[in-house]
């Protein structure tokens, strides 16, 4: 919005002109989201508490973890809202909002907010243990998957192409089988993020780092020289996700602010499944799905430990390990939470410094 308002003033003001730059726009959505997180947290903590939706502890699941988690109890949750509403109004403001990518990844991010927070209701409030059925929340999944599939392929600027990093003009076309791709990704991409918000700071710290990365990442496929010089897709329109991106990063830095261990708020349900959701649509409108795989490591790792973990369960009736996801895991092998964090932290830095090297390599 205030590129609209003030970039047409630049022959008025030349200062204006600064607003043509996406890099530019991008840090003040970043500042912008922080600020407004940094602003909003503290009331937002405060109502929760007397609302008194907080953390509970299920002793039906595990007693060592529940043991551990003890002091978490209580812990208000749902502060999910605060990160999307700081995303959202910080992406209106500095974005251009000509741009369908950024209606749609809004309108993504957005589904499934509601989604996780209906699901955190109905935990929270209707003291329902385990919030709305699975099946409900796979079936939001797979229809948004579905409505973001059928857009996509729509635009003639796209196609069921599947980029493969690392080769040069390497890929394969999907055809017929690109909305279940995009279908896939979607719903990896939300239970992924939503696993791993087991810790204090662990989710949201990875995706700052994995919002770094998909900031520039949407740059340079929004960039045409920058683009055919790096041998990737260009895609018009794809620098403003940039703004979307370091809204992300702007926004998680500021909960991260209440969120680090021990944390005073989390993110619940209406946090992870949006932003996991959100990073998903991202790939997919700069075609860097397959780059989510590296970017995410985390994510997938915690994703593929429970599936790995209920199905040897169920085949053999052992257990591959000591509980799942993996963060659980080290934390049962009595490494202390906060080392679990920084070690998570630091891989998931490692793998987006990867990613933007895969750039170069072609």
């Amino acid at each position: 919005m205030l590129y609209h308002l003030f970039y047409p003033l630049r022959d008025l003001i030349f200062a204006f002109n600064i607003f043509r730059y996406i890099t530019f726009r991008a840090v003040m959505a970043a500042l912008t989201a922080f600020i407004l997180s940094l602003i909003f947290g503290p009331p937002l903590i405060k109502k929760l508490k007397a609302l008194k939706v907080g953390e509970k502890i299920n002793k039906a699941d595990s007693l060592k973890l529940d043991e551990l988690h003890h002091n978490k109890q209580g812990t208000p949750t749902m502060g999910g809202i605060l990160i999307l509403g700081a995303v959202v109004v910080s992406t209106l403001l500095w974005s251009d909002i000509t741009h369908r990518c950024i209606w749609v990844v809004l309108f993504s991010t957005v589904w499934l907010g509601l989604t996780g927070f209906m699901d955190d209701y109905f935990k929270q409030i209707k003291n329902k243990a385990r919030g709305i059925s699975p099946s409900v929340k796979l079936a939001s999944q797979v229809i948004l998957g579905l409505i973001l599939g059928i857009i996509i392929i729509m635009d003639t600027q796209y196609n069921a192409r599947l980029e493969i990093p690392f080769l040069k003009g390497g890929g394969f076309d999907l055809d017929g089988l690109y909305i279940l791709f995009v279908i896939l990704v979607i719903t990896g991409s939300s239970n992924a993020v939503n696993l791993t918000d087991g810790l204090d700071g662990l989710a949201i710290g990875i995706m700052v780092m994995v919002g770094i990365a998909f900031s520039v990442l949407s740059y340079v496929s929004g960039n045409l020289n920058l683009s055919n010089y790096l041998l990737i897709p260009y895609i018009k329109g794809a620098g403003e996700l940039t703004i979307f991106c370091a809204s992300i990063v702007g926004a998680g830095l500021g909960f991260l602010w209440f969120n680090c261990y021990p944390a005073s708020i989390f993110m619940g349900d209406v946090g992870s499944l949006a932003l996991g959701g959100a990073i998903g649509t991202v790939a997919l409108l700069i075609k860097k799905e397959m780059l989510l795989i590296i970017v995410g490591g985390i994510f997938v790792l915690e994703a593929l430990s429970v599936i790995l973990q209920v199905g040897t369960y169920k085949l053999t009736k052992k257990r591959i390990f000591r509980i799942a996801p993996l963060h659980h895991h080290f934390q049962f092998l009595d490494v202390p939470e906060n080392k679990v964090i920084v070690r998570f932290w630091i891989v998931a830095g490692l793998l987006a410094l990867f990613t933007l090297v895969t750039l170069k390599i072609r």
